[in-house]
């Protein structure tokens, strides 16, 4: 990151003559002119401290002038930053920039390349406050590139400042058709941070794929079933399942509860038969019950009833032998009914 900003900042440097040259300036002496372009060259030949010492003493000296003089000593601050920054000391650079940015005689375009610089300087120096307050600054008179805009975001982010880093993505997708992988990620982070489901949603899935780590499959049909979307969840969950990106236990259990959920119960029966047949989940009472259940709401009247049963033999508690008993008379199992019924009084349910 320094190295970059540094790389920035020297090509800047190129238009510094062009600046010297500029109407709305005071015109400089040819003294001024030619010692600026000595440490421009000594600039690009990396005298770097060499720059710097003679940059800064000459804007010192010029400050308390004339209009030409405060120009001339901005100047020079520009040649100290770049210098600066050449030699690694980023937030040195940003000062110097600083400083160049306040002299009055500064024209509003020049002034907003140097606040610009000067932002993407305090960003590669960590100082993550200063550069979001300077991008903003600028941006309110700037529109900039899709990459300023994702630069923005990213910086808001880690600011924790989650509804501003959401506008800002808005505006980067708004013309950033095709974001790579990490800027997806980063959008799904953001919108899901700012509270915003809906939007973080597709972010999340279109980062869904073979190399997806678990979490990421997790963290998908989390955030659809929050949103109240299951069937989306389920199908999120069952294709994580199906790449193998989900295969544990839990995830097993997960991906037959959503199926119930998602209103697909008879899938969800399917997948827990096999897994109790198979022992991959355990076969005890509370997924047995989870078993008549899902047959229960796939309106299966024999396996339901059936599974009713195992789990009323098993349980021997009796709200599960009346669960059986209402079941058995609602579908026409008169005697089923009845001995259920039977069970549930003895085992003390009315």
């Amino acid at each position: 990151m320094r190295m970059r900003a540094a790389i920035c900042l020297i090509a800047c440097l190129g238009l510094l003559m062009a600046a010297t040259a500029a109407a709305e300036t005071p015109p400089l002496p040819a003294d001024i002119i030619a010692d600026l372009e000595q440490l421009q060259h000594q600039l690009h030949q990396g005298e770097h401290d060499r720059v710097v010492e003679r940059a800064r003493a000459q804007a010192q000296r010029l400050e308390g002038g004339n209009a030409a003089d405060r120009w001339a000593g901005a100047l020079y601050r520009q040649l100290a930053a770049g210098a600066e920054a050449g030699a690694g000391r980023g937030e040195a650079a940003a000062d110097q920039l600083r400083q160049a940015r306040r002299v009055q005689e500064v024209p509003s375009r020049q002034r907003d390349r140097w606040l610009r610089e000067e932002a993407r300087l305090r960003m590669a120096e960590g100082q993550i406050e200063e550069a979001v307050t300077l991008w903003l600054d600028w941006h309110a008179r700037h529109n900039g590139s899709v990459d300023d805009r994702w630069r923005l975001a990213r910086a808001l982010a880690e600011l924790e400042r989650w509804e501003e880093a959401a506008r800002w993505v808005e505006r980067a997708l708004a013309d950033d058709t095709a974001p790579d992988a990490r800027r997806q990620a980063l959008a799904a982070a953001v919108f899901q941070r700012a509270e915003r489901g809906a939007q973080a949603l597709p972010r999340l899935e279109a980062a869904l794929g073979a190399q997806a780590e678990p979490a990421a499959w997790r963290r998908a049909a989390a955030l659809a079933q929050g949103l109240g979307e299951l069937e989306r969840a389920a199908a999120i969950w069952e294709a994580g399942w199906r790449r193998g990106a989900l295969s544990e236990g839990a995830d097993l259990r997960q991906r037959i509860e959503l199926h119930l959920m998602a209103g697909t119960p008879a899938r969800a029966a399917e997948y827990l038969e096999v897994a109790l047949a198979d022992r991959a989940l355990p076969d005890i009472l509370d997924n047995r019950r989870l078993l008549a259940r899902a047959w229960e709401e796939a309106r299966d009247r024999g396996r339901a009833l059936d599974a009713w049963g195992e789990v009323a033999r098993r349980s021997e508690e009796g709200g599960d032998w009346r669960r059986l008993a209402l079941l058995a008379h609602a579908w026409g199992r008169v005697e089923l009914a009845q001995e259920a019924m039977r069970q549930a009084q003895a085992y003390g349910s009315q």
